[in-house]
C-alpha cells in the first residue's frame, strides 16, 4: 500500500491520523521467520499468497476433538506435540476425519512444530485445499511466540509522517517542521555528533502496542538522507554502520519553528504539548530556529530533560519551589 505523508496532530481534540492497514501474505511471514524458526515449506504452495487477517496464532486441539465450529477461519494454526500425539492415537478413520476437519477451517496456514514427522494425509489435504503446510524446527512455545511477535509487528496499523527520525542518546526523536526549515541539516549534524539516523523525509510509525509507536524507514529510503545543496547522501556508507538504525520506539517529537512564530508564554516547561498519533500520545517540544542557535545541542538537551522528567524531575517546578522558598526567607 502506498504511504501518504500525513501532518502531525498537535491538538488533543484534533482528528487522529488515519491509520494505514498493512498487508502481509503467508509467503511474507515465511520469509521473515524462516531462519529464526527453522521453517521448511512442505506442501500447499498455492496458498503462499493468502492474506493474513489476524495477529493471533491458534493451537487447534479443539478442532481435532470435533469442535471445529469454535474456531475462527483465516487464522494461523500451530500443531505441537500434544496435537500430533492426539492424531497418532486415533484409528485410521478417525484420524482422516480429524485431519480433514483441520484443513476445512480455511486456515491461512498450518505450522507443525518440533520438526515432527508429518503423516501423508497432511500433505494430501494441504494440496487439495491450497493451504500452506510448514514445519518448524523449534519447540511449540517458540513457534507460537515467534509467529505472534512477527505478526504483531507486521500487521500493526501505521501512519507515514513527514520528518526525520533519529536515535539521540538512545532515544527515538522525530524532528518535524515546515519544509526547508532545516530538519535534514540538523539531522546531519546530529549524525556527525555520534547519533544515528533511522528515517529521513518519510517516517513510518507503527502502533506495535497500545502505548508504543515504533518508527521505521521505508525500505526504498533506508540509509539515505536528502540535504539541500548536497543532494542524496548514503549515511551508512559515509559514516559507517553505526550511524544508521532501521527502527526504534518513538519517545519525543521536536518541532522546529520560525523564531518569529515562537510563543514564549511558558518559558519553563519543555513538555507542554502532546501529539496524538494512532491514539498514542507522544510528548512534543518546540524549538525556534534562528541564526546562531546550535540546534543539535538543544535537541540533545531536550532529550536529557525528557529523561529527567520520566524519572519524576521537572526543572520548572524545581525552580518555582526554590523561588517560593526564597520569598518566604525574605518575608522572615
Amino acid at each position: 500500500m502506498e504511504p501518504v505523508n500525513t501532518p502531525l496532530n498537535t491538538s488533543l481534540n484534533a482528528p487522529l491520523i488515519t491509520a494505514i492497514k498493512p498487508r502481509q501474505t503467508v509467503a511474507d511471514l515465511f520469509r521473515l521467520t524462516e531462519a529464526r524458526l527453522q521453517l521448511v515449506w512442505l506442501a500447499g504452495a498455492v496458498g503462499a499468497e493468502r492474506e493474513l487477517g489476524a495477529d493471533t496464532v491458534y493451537r487447534p486441539t479443539l478442532a481435532l476433538l470435533g469442535h471445529a465450529d469454535m474456531l475462527e477461519p483465516g487464522r494461523l494454526q500451530v500443531l505441537g506435540s500434544t496435537e500430533m500425539r492426539l492424531i497418532a492415537s486415533l484409528g485410521p478413520e478417525a484420524q482422516q476425519q480429524a485431519i480433514q476437519a483441520l484443513f476445512s477451517l480455511d486456515s491461512a496456514a498450518i505450522f507443525i512444530a518440533n520438526a515432527a514427522e508429518v503423516p501423508s494425509l497432511f500433505l494430501q489435504y494441504a494440496e487439495q485445499t491450497n493451504t500452506a503446510l510448514i514445519v518448524a524446527g523449534v519447540t511449540t512455545a517458540a513457534a507460537v511466540r515467534g509467529l505472534n511477535h512477527q505478526l504483531s509487528r507486521s500487521l500493526a496499523p501505521y501512519a507515514v509522517v513527514h520528518g526525520v527520525l533519529m536515535e539521540v542518546s538512545g532515544l527515538g526523536v522525530l524532528i518535524t517542521g515546515d519544509p526547508a526549515i532545516g530538519k535534514s541539516e540538523l539531522a546531519l549534524e546530529l549524525v556527525s555528533r555520534g547519533h544515528r539516523l533511522v528515517a529521513d523525509d518519510a517516517v513510518e510509525l507503527h502502533a506495535t502496542s497500545p502505548e508504543t509507536l515504533e518508527g521505521r524507514s521505508p525500505t526504498l529510503l533506508r540509509d539515505f538522507m536528502e540535504v539541500r545543496g548536497l543532494g542524496l547522501l548514503n549515511i551508512r556508507l559515509m559514516f559507517g554502520e553505526a550511524a544508521v538504525k532501521h527502527s526504534l520506539p518513538l519517545k519525543l517529537i521536536v518541532q522546529l519553528m520560525p523564531a518569529d512564530a515562537w510563543d514564549a508564554s511558558n518559558r519553563f516547561d519543555m513538555q507542554a504539548d502532546l501529539c496524538h498519533i494512532l491514539e498514542i500520545a507522544v510528548p512534543k517540544v518546540r524549538l525556534p530556529v534562528a541564526v546562531g542557535r546550535n540546534l543539535a545541542v538543544l535537541v540533545e538537551v531536550a532529550v536529557r530533560n525528557y529523561v529527567l522528567q520520566q524519572r519524576g524531575y521537572n526543572s520548572g517546578e524545581d525552580f518555582a519551589r526554590r523561588q517560593r522558598e526564597q520569598m518566604v526567607l525574605e518575608d522572615d
